[in-house]
């Protein structure tokens, strides 16, 4: 056990720098548009953040599959030394050009992490601490975009501005790398020869009717999941005349710290209803998206409404929301798919929910430029969270590691 808590503290920073990373670009945008003279519109930010989630989504199945076959440990640290060095190069980007090609290979790169780490976690942990372990991981995520909203200080500041920010993270990330391939070791459940052939695993997971039932699960809420990481910090800053930096910080913060302690506190609610039931996670799951419902509905009412004290209210009810969903995704698909397919599993659901997170950018960025009501957006977004919590209860999971 101590090997198996070892290994989701060496992934905590891991995580901190994957999350950190693609945050501060929405944090920095007024100071990135100034900065890239043919970067002007809405729809073009749009795209420029749906660009990174595209070419994430399309490799994340075959990075899960890649660490499914070949180990996790490998593709962890490959995958944190390419998104540093391309961290590093998005500091010397002077076109949208330049920034689509650095977005793009962050995209790639970053899908590799993911599915590898939570499957190396699921690998360690057993029933009765899986959902701690994968949402004290997903700590490390919160925390790194917490970071991040601070990135318009930074950004504002005129004896370091944004480039700086990326050029000091890329170059920590790639000194990370070394010791950590060093340190990281996988399970005898994870050796390659185990690993099915690429097109087998897909074809026994797409044919498994709980994981279709969780793949959907797992996208349609991070269309709102998304919006909110990404659009908050601007929204706020136009809607109530903010600066740049108190919009990051009231954007982000207030929601990412209440779902650290709504991840921890859901890990160790799913772990204990698991001893009463095999769906105690899909309930404690579920239980996370009730909040979020009513959350999505406030937040687009009362910032409509000038309030930005009811604006965090709501914002930090859908961090408690998405803590309860965030940490146990992963140990809901190890009760339904195999251990050497966890990751491609992981990667498949990857696929699905940013392919549609980026449309959700694009749409977003769309709407905005066409002046509709933010009450009418987030209640769509509502409905469809609602929707979720009907579909997780219908998984039939059972106690994988048991049977």
């Amino acid at each position: 056990m101590r090997t198996a808590w070892l290994m989701v503290l060496l992934l905590l920073p891991v995580a901190l720098l994957n999350y950190l990373d693609r945050q501060l670009v929405a944090t920095m945008q007024k100071s990135i548009m100034g900065s890239v003279d043919d970067l002007r519109t809405q729809a073009q930010w749009g795209h420029l953040l749906a660009w990174f989630k595209w070419t994430y989504a399309l490799a994340s199945p075959f990075a899960g599959y890649v660490a499914d076959r070949f180990g996790r440990r490998h593709v962890i640290a490959l995958s944190l030394f390419v998104w540093s060095a391309d961290t590093w190069a998005t500091a010397h980007a002077t076109s949208y050009d330049q920034l689509l090609a650095t977005r793009a290979i962050m995209g790639l790169s970053e899908a590799f992490y993911i599915p590898a780490a939570l499957a190396l976690i699921a690998d360690h942990h057993g029933t009765a601490t899986r959902s701690r372990a994968v949402g004290l991981h997903q700590i490390g995520i919160y925390v790194g975009v917490m970071l991040g909203s601070l990135g318009g200080y930074v950004a504002d500041d005129p004896t370091l501005g944004w480039r700086w920010a990326f050029t000091g993270l890329g170059l920590l990330g790639v000194v990370y790398a070394f010791p950590l391939w060093w340190w990281l070791r996988d399970t005898p459940r994870a050796r390659p020869d185990e690993a099915p052939r690429a097109f087998a695993a897909v074809g026994d997971l797409l044919g498994n009717r709980d994981f279709r039932l969780l793949l959907v699960y797992f996208t349609l809420p991070a269309l709102a999941g998304w919006v909110v990481r990404d659009w908050m910090p601007s929204v706020l800053q136009k809607e109530l005349g903010l600066t740049q930096g108190l919009a990051g910080v009231s954007a982000v913060v207030w929601w990412q710290g209440a779902a650290i302690i709504s991840a921890l506190g859901g890990g160790w609610l799913a772990d204990r209803w698991m001893r009463r039931s095999p769906r105690g996670r899909q309930q404690v799951s579920a239980l996370g998206m009730s909040l979020i419902v009513p959350a999505l509905l406030g937040v687009g009412i009362v910032i409509g409404q000038g309030s930005l004290p009811l604006a965090i209210a709501f914002l930090v009810l859908f961090g408690l929301g998405w803590g309860l969903f965030d940490s146990n995704n992963m140990p809901i698909l190890a009760q339904i798919a195999r251990p050497d397919q966890r990751a491609t599993g992981y990667g498949l659901m990857n696929l699905a929910s940013i392919s549609c997170g980026g449309l959700a950018d694009v749409g977003f960025g769309w709407l905005r430029d066409h002046q509709v009501p933010l009450n009418l957006i987030f209640g769509g977004f509502a409905g469809v969270a609602c929707l979720s919590a009907w579909l997780v209860l219908r998984i039939r999971a059972t106690d994988a590691d048991r049977a």
